[in-house]
């Protein structure tokens, strides 16, 4: 596991404790730190699993941190992100080397190395923000989709010493583009809102565009906020470079080949509603979208989506590693096949 070095052994034997451990509520508590990324507390919690684990053996022990993955998954309906902290941790237990004196010696080590890598990994975002500076000219126009700590402490580095514009989407439903918008805006950078369905609109205005991400899997290829794929395409065909910036620790052995080799696609996912006799049901109208013949008492009222139709959306997408210009990571900026040799690299053997 990069950046996970050997640690000086502990001399002292201490044995743990069997108690009551919740991984799921352990795992939240560590996300209410609004440093820490789902990838870093779930390596925090599997860590504490096995501060609390009754394990002796290093069987028990794997079966253990699996089923504490298993859990941790099972309980959000987007697991791409922890999932990737998960594998990377497994890995590392099952691949470092040690010549502890006890079992119960190996348990500790385990649990220092990955809270010691969860602190070091805090650091990652100043080395990639520091690393896609110099990719950014003086007077950049940027485009950037929703809200990433990691692309936020980049244009906020670059602020401090270059003059930028920022063009941010609203990335519904969730309108995370807004806080975005209010975050740079309060920093003084110049910045506008741009509509999703405005991308190719603004795109001849921009001189690259900058996504975070979920993760980037094995193939060099991009998950992220639903609407980056559209983006990255419309981007391509105007030859506008686009970059993506990732931590390593998302980087996640996955290789899915469409959008429906995601783990978040469901058969809910852009499905028709259908009656339990299989006919088409009509629309809602409490609440939701109005029916034509219906006219409304304030000529500017905005219509939205109701909750169950954004539900039937994606809340994530993929892109292909061929629209993807680079993935600037703390361990260097990379083209997509860079990503894929280096990601099958981390966990080998």
């Amino acid at each position: 596991m990069p950046g996970l070095a050997t640690a000086e052994a502990n001399t002292s034997a201490s044995a743990f404790p069997v108690v009551s451990f919740d991984i799921c509520e352990t795992y939240a508590s560590f996300l209410k730190n609004e440093e820490l990324s789902p990838p870093l507390a779930a390596i925090l919690a599997l860590s504490k699993l096995i501060e609390t684990s009754d394990a002796g053996t290093m069987l028990e022990l794997v079966k253990a941190l699996n089923d504490g993955a298993g859990a941790l998954k099972a309980s959000t309906s987007n697991p791409i992100s922890l999932n990737a902290g998960c594998e990377l941790f497994i890995a590392f237990v099952t691949l470092l080397p040690h010549d502890s004196a006890s079992f119960s010696d190996l348990k500790l080590e385990l649990v220092r190395q990955g809270q010691k890598y969860a602190a070091e990994a805090l650091t990652y975002r100043d080395k990639i923000a520091s690393l896609a500076l110099g990719f950014i000219k003086d007077d950049s126009v940027i485009l950037t989709h929703s809200y990433s700590r990691v692309v936020m402490k980049t244009l906020l580095r670059a602020h401090e010493r270059k003059r930028i514009s920022v063009y941010v989407t609203e990335a519904r439903p969730r309108g995370l583009g807004l806080r975005t918008y209010e975050e740079l805006t309060a920093a003084g950078i110049p910045c506008t809102v741009v509509l999703d369905s405005a991308v190719s609109y603004v795109m001849d205005k921009v001189d690259f565009v900058l996504v975070g991400s979920e993760a980037v899997v094995e193939s060099g290829g991009l998950i992220n906020a639903v609407g980056s794929n559209q983006i990255a395409i419309i981007a391509q065909a105007a030859n506008i470079p686009f970059y993506a910036l990732a931590e390593s620790y998302k980087f996640h052995r996955l290789f899915p080949l469409s959008q429906y080799d995601l783990p978040t696609h469901t058969s809910n996912i852009l499905s028709f509603p259908l009656s339990s006799g299989g006919n088409v049901t009509s629309p809602p109208t409490a609440g939701g979208i109005k029916p034509l013949h219906e006219k409304s008492t304030n000529a500017g009222c905005i219509r939205q989506m109701t909750p169950e139709q954004i539900a039937c959306n994606p809340g994530v997408d993929y892109t292909r590693p061929d629209l993807i210009t680079l993935v600037f990571s703390d361990v260097g900026s990379l083209t997509p096949e860079g990503v894929s040799q280096y990601v099958v690299g981390m966990f080998a053997g």
